[in-house]
């Protein structure tokens, strides 16, 4: 047996944490360093991972500079789940010295951002990609396998999505916290059920009057995209009250029927007088678990993952050209060449 890769984790949040768990799950894995700008936090995730049996057979370096971090330990790949606004800082850090990166969604906080790391990818010949970890769902997966053997091209794909939580900190804060931090999951989705690029975005913001964030908690968006398909999405992260699964309510419609799915059950579909239920694999690693297995499946000389950053780009621009479009209140192309 080979020996496990060496990976090296930039971010010791929550977020960090999960992924550091996904990695000592892994036996073909091993986590090397931690890297976060205060170094007792990551110190502290370090000792929590142990506590919950998932202790390293190894010491791993806990640093406050990725640099530093990266000379001492030579990873093999790094798993960057910064602050955003670091994104860039990291992979263009990464990338340089030639280790592929798998990130947090999103990609950066700008097209132009985004851009410099696709150039970067392309230029040090180095995997680069974006985690869209809710792709990785057995019962997504079986609402597309529903529109691809059942449905033929679908020309009405709709999304509902209403929550109500309480995250505190820094989603409360944002300006377009809905659409930045969450409906970009859905637009993501979107083009990938259908399989055509987004063009233009029609989108409204709004926060109710009870609203508990200071920016815009609702929003309502159509996408045109390349087939001359229409995306509609309607969300809110201030709805109490029969609320949508974290993965929303889906309907997809062509002219043989339609497939719907609640983001909890198995989607089904209806055409003509036949009801088809979508088939799923329950085997297949979920959620960020699944992003991990497909980028080191890449490593190992398979194809591209789905959010390889040539790809997941379209998501980001989708997400900002909603946000122009609310501030604007005009109809946007969406673009990211």
């Amino acid at each position: 047996m080979s020996s496990p890769r060496r990976v090296l984790v930039v971010g010791a949040g929550a977020m960090g944490r999960r992924w550091a768990a996904a990695v000592a799950a892994r036996d073909d894995l091993e986590l090397v360093a931690w890297v976060d700008t205060e170094s007792d936090v990551a110190a502290r995730a370090v000792a929590d991972l142990a506590s919950r049996g998932a202790e390293p057979n190894h010491s791993v370096l806990v640093e406050d500079s990725l640099a530093r971090a990266l000379v001492a330990t030579t990873p093999d790949f790094v798993i960057d789940v910064a602050v955003p606004e670091a994104h860039r800082d990291v992979t263009l850090a990464c990338l340089s010295e030639k280790v592929p990166v798998l990130g947090e969604k999103p990609m950066a906080v700008t097209l132009d951002e985004a851009r410099e790391l696709i150039e970067a990818s392309e230029r040090s010949g180095t995997l680069f990609a974006v985690s869209q970890s809710r792709r990785y769902n057995a019962q997504l997966a079986a609402l597309r396998g529903l529109v691809d053997d059942h449905l033929g091209h679908p020309e009405i794909v709709a999304c509902w999505f209403y929550k109500a939580p309480h995250f505190g900190g820094f989603r409360e804060e944002m300006d377009s916290p809905l659409v930045v931090d969450m409906a970009i999951h859905a637009f993501d989705v979107a083009r990938w059920i259908v399989g055509s690029d987004p063009v233009s975005v029609y989108c409204e913001e709004h926060n109710p009057s009870w609203s508990w964030y200071r920016g815009a908690a609702s929003a309502t968006a159509v996408f045109e995209l390349s087939g001359g398909e229409r995306f509609s999405y309607s969300g809110s992260w201030c709805s109490p009250g029969l609320e949508t699964s974290w993965e929303g309510d889906w309907r997809v419609t062509s002219a043989a029927g339609t497939a719907t799915w609640d983001g909890a059950c198995t989607p089904v579909a209806e055409l003509g007088s036949s009801t088809v239920l979508g088939v799923s694999d329950a085997t297949a690693p979920a959620g960020i678990s699944g992003s991990l297995a497909e980028f080191v499946r890449a490593l190992d000389g398979g194809p591209a993952p789905m959010g390889e950053c040539h790809d997941n780009v379209k998501s980001l621009a989708m997400t900002l050209a909603a946000v122009r479009s609310a501030a604007t209140g005009l109809r946007v192309p969406v673009t990211w060449a």
